[in-house]
């Protein structure tokens, strides 16, 4: 009797146990998904949906802001760090991986699924080799062109940057326009900005800028030059319409090229299903088996090292990054993806496939300029006034004075 009786204490208390650590369990997590890609909203909502139906116990809630990278800055300074991020690959997350802030993903077996080219761009951005995200998904600045209206006037994809205006020329001898340009929005002036700067500044420039051992006078003066260029070939006004009026124009066939980003195409073929799109890297030099193509990590994936429930933000992440889940992202937002074995297939983007394939890779210039230089802004006004040699100065002094804070 005295045996049943334990039999049935220790019965009970197992119960109990179980039951409590169910109860635990069943317990919903909410946790913060702080992502600054605009276009990326309703993809992300998709995966959401799916990983929730997964794990119902844990609700992702996404946040996207307009200026994400300066409310989370701000956020950041209060101590308010969300919980799982997907931030672009640029200066603004070297500063915050420096901030301590971030978990370390070097003994995560899932940081082994990812390219290393781009564990690499990313550990570039800030001090020592610590993988503190995982790339999830690269960019590319391309040029877009209408397959048809390049047909009807013969051309070929230009290799060199002689081709490339020559064919523009030839646009325009024909009384098309053969560039549609935003530069009302100060950051498309990056796309072009960014493939002819990668090609053109030489080896090491960053490192070499950082050092005091060059400056933007002395290796900018063609990449000045060339993009002052690019004006004589846009539409009216170019300074009066920005990213989604180019988008919907290009859409409605109103140039025959669009110097923007992979990221453009969805929002174009949304406008116009019909339009026989193609995408080529920016011939920026004369070589043509030297050009490269301008790709980095649009998104990177990282979390709070400190959040409440770390076992669900990494649980996620590795969601996103199983191969089905990364094909989904890429395929939906005409990316490239950084997780091994995904691969971009579309018919759009194919002539781009032979940069990958041959190495031929440059990262964003941009990603390694202190935020606080406010690039973007001014290279809008050196295309205002057109005096280079004033321009490359103020580069190099607001560098100096970024630099020296």
């Amino acid at each position: 009797m005295k045996s049943f009786r334990s039999i049935v204490s220790v019965c009970l208390a197992l119960f109990m146990i179980l039951g409590l650590s169910a109860v635990g369990f069943a317990q919903e997590v909410e946790l913060e998904f702080f992502q600054n890609k605009r276009e990326a909203v309703e993809t992300f909502d998709k995966l959401i949906e799916k990983f929730e139906a997964e794990n119902p116990n844990i609700d992702i809630k996404q946040n996207h802001v307009p200026e994400a990278e300066t409310v989370l800055k701000s956020r950041l300074a209060k101590n308010n760090i969300p919980d799982i991020m997907g931030l672009g690959g640029n200066f603004t997350y070297g500063q915050i991986a420096d901030a301590g802030i971030l978990k370390n993903f070097d003994q995560a077996s899932y940081l082994s699924n990812t390219q290393t080219a781009y564990q690499e761009m990313l550990q570039d951005l800030h001090e020592g080799s610590t993988n503190y995200g995982v790339p999830y998904t690269a960019n590319a600045n391309t040029v877009l062109y209408n397959k048809d209206k390049f047909e009807e006037l013969g051309l070929d994809i230009p290799q060199t940057w002689d081709e490339f205006i020559q064919t523009a020329e030839t646009i325009q001898e024909n009384g098309g326009t053969p560039f549609y340009l935003t530069f009302k929005d100060a950051w498309t002036i990056m796309v072009p900005w960014n493939s002819l700067a990668a090609n053109l500044h030489g080896e090491n420039f960053i490192e070499q800028r950082l050092e005091n051992e060059t400056t933007f006078e002395d290796r900018y003066q063609k990449v000045a030059e060339r993009i002052y260029k690019l004006l004589d070939y846009g539409q009216n006004d170019i300074f009066g319409y920005g990213y989604s009026q180019g988008n919907q124009a290009f859409a409605n066939g109103e140039s025959f090229m669009y110097i923007q980003g992979v990221w453009a195409i969805n929002p174009i073929l949304e406008s116009n299903p019909d339009l026989n799109l193609g995408a080529f890297a920016l011939p920026a030099v004369n070589e043509a088996d030297e050009n490269m193509l301008v790709s980095g990590v649009d998104t990177v994936l990282t979390m709070n090292k400190n959040t409440d429930h770390p076992e669900a933000a990494e649980k996620f992440i590795k969601f996103l990054l199983e191969e089905e889940n990364a094909q989904f992202y890429i395929d939906e937002q005409m990316t490239f993806s950084a997780v091994e074995n995904v691969f971009q297939e579309d018919p759009t983007v194919v002539d781009l496939k032979t940069y990958f394939e041959s190495g031929n890779i440059a990262p964003f210039p941009d990603h390694y300029y202190p935020s606080g230089m406010q690039v973007p802004n001014l290279i809008q006004g050196f295309l205002h006034e057109g005096d280079v040699e004033e321009f490359l100065n103020t580069l190099d002094s607001e560098w100096n004075k970024v630099q020296s804070r």
